[in-house]
C-alpha cells in the first residue's frame, strides 16, 4: 500500500491545550509523535506529515510499519484480571440479572 494511501486510514485524535493555546495532533498508533497547529485542520494536516516522516524512515531501516486499527483483525476475545472480591461481585450481579458474567461484562462496556 502506498505511503499516503495508508496515513489516511491511521486513527488521529485533535485536541485543545488551553495550558499551550493551541490544537495538539497525535496518531494513535505512533503514541510517541505528535504535531499542533493554530486550527484543527493545521494540527491534522502536521500530524499527517509527522507520520509520513515516520513511514518513511522505517521503511528505510526496515522497521514494522504499525497497521492501522481500522485495518487489524479482532479476534474478540479479552482476558482481564481482577481482584477475587470484584469476580464475586460480577458474578453476583450478573445472577441477579440472570445472565452470564460474560453478558453482565458486555453489557457495562458496550
Amino acid at each position: 500500500m502506498k505511503t499516503h494511501d495508508l496515513i489516511e486510514k491511521y486513527t488521529y485524535r485533535v485536541e485543545w491545550s488551553e495550558e499551550d493555546k493551541i490544537h495538539i495532533a497525535r496518531c494513535l498508533e505512533f503514541p510517541s509523535l505528535m504535531a499542533h497547529g493554530d486550527t484543527i485542520e493545521d494540527g491534522l494536516k502536521e500530524i499527517k506529515e509527522v507520520v509520513k516522516n515516520a513511514i518513511e524512515w522505517m521503511n528505510e531501516e526496515n522497521e514494522k510499519i504499525p497497521e492501522t486499527f481500522g485495518m487489524k483483525k479482532y479476534k474478540g476475545n479479552l482476558t482481564l484480571r481482577v481482584p477475587a472480591e470484584v469476580h464475586k461481585n460480577l458474578v453476583i450481579k450478573s445472577a441477579e440479572e440472570g445472565v452470564s458474567v460474560n453478558q453482565y461484562i458486555l453489557s457495562k462496556i458496550s
